[in-house]
């Protein structure tokens, strides 16, 4: 009996149906923690972006905005530190999208002396989308909390693994 090895792109053999090469593959979904060069220019993104958002957020926490503003602050606050440190990255990115989105409907009066406010912004909610698709990257307590792990099967004492 001949073992053939699957050497067709990304795993697909040339007789699969239209509806398999649809379906989503599942390794998408979950983040790879890249390590190395990569990991760290996540981490500088992440730590470019958190800054930002804490910064965002300390503008809008000024005395004399309304509510507004303070829940616009606190959300920008939270979410860029989450992005500083990398935890729950992807809720982190999500509120702070959410903080950008409010930011841009309701200014505070300290924003509207930044020049170019809206383009800065919207880069900012580019470069934050762009860390929602990359993963946190492997220098983050999420990769520490969630990352992959390896699992060691003990042999048996014949050699086989256990079953």
């Amino acid at each position: 009996m001949a073992i053939h090895a699957n050497t067709t792109i990304e795993g697909l053999a040339s007789g699969q149906k239209l509806a398999s090469l649809c379906a989503p593959n599942m390794q998408r979904l979950f983040s790879t923690f890249p390590d190395g060069p990569p990991g760290a220019g996540l981490l500088l993104l992440r730590a470019a972006i958190g800054g930002s958002l804490l910064v965002l957020g300390g503008i809008h926490l000024v005395p004399q905005a309304g509510g507004w503003s303070l829940a616009i602050g606190l959300v920008a606050a939270v979410s860029g530190a989450s992005l500083l440190i990398g935890f729950l990255t992807p809720l982190g990115v999500l509120a702070g999208l959410v903080a950008i989105g409010l930011a841009l409907v309701w200014p505070s009066p300290a924003c509207r002396a930044l020049p170019n406010g809206k383009l800065a912004a919207l880069l900012l909610a580019v470069f934050t989308a762009a860390v929602a698709l990359l993963g946190p990257g492997a220098i983050s307590l999420d990769a520490r909390l969630f990352g992959r792990r390896e699992i060691n099967i003990p042999r048996a004492r014949n050699g086989d693994p256990e079953e």
